[in-house]
């Protein structure tokens, strides 16, 4: 039997390539809102990232959401995306 190909994403703040599965999706729908995406199938630019605090806050510091994702990202959603990830926003 044929073994099949497991889908790789890159990691937007650690830079690996990572089983899919493994990833979370956030994506820039086409009404430019910027949300997270659990079932990983909305229409719009995605982009993907570790569940670690670590990788958030490497893609925060280098803009790397903003530069995948093509889109100026604030601060109340980025509050958002944290609260969703399940991080504490207090912290920077």
């Amino acid at each position: 039997m044929k073994q099949r190909k497991v889908p790789l994403r890159m990691c937007v703040g650690c830079q690996e390539m990572k089983p899919k599965k493994e990833l979370i999706r956030i994506v820039r729908t086409p009404e430019s809102e910027v949300i997270l995406d659990s079932s990983g199938k909305k229409s719009g630019r995605g982009v993907y990232i570790c569940p670690q605090k670590e990788c958030l806050q490497k893609a925060i510091k280098s803009n790397r959401l903003e530069k995948n994702l093509q889109h100026p990202i604030s601060e109340e959603v980025m509050n958002r995306l944290k609260i969703g990830l399940g991080y504490d926003t207090n912290e920077k």
